[in-house]
């Protein structure tokens, strides 16, 4: 197992991966690190869009199917 999964608690929400790496993009991004920015800043001009699409659409297929 990867050494950054070692004594992490296991996240069982929906979408849980895509979570975890929308997170590490925001946080590990030159705009927070370096720029000191908070995330919704550097959210708010664009950084991390494809993974914050694709969390958006997982999010929403959950939705979709508790509504079927």
């Amino acid at each position: 197992m990867p050494k950054y999964y070692e004594d992490k608690e296991e996240d069982h929400r929906a979408c849980a991966g895509i979570r975890e790496d929308f997170k590490a993009c925001l946080l590990q991004h030159d705009c927070v690190v370096k720029e000191g920015k908070m995330p919704s800043e550097c959210l708010k001009e664009g950084h991390c869009k494809a993974l914050q699409t694709s969390f958006f659409e997982c999010k929403r297929s959950m939705v979709s199917l508790l509504q079927s």
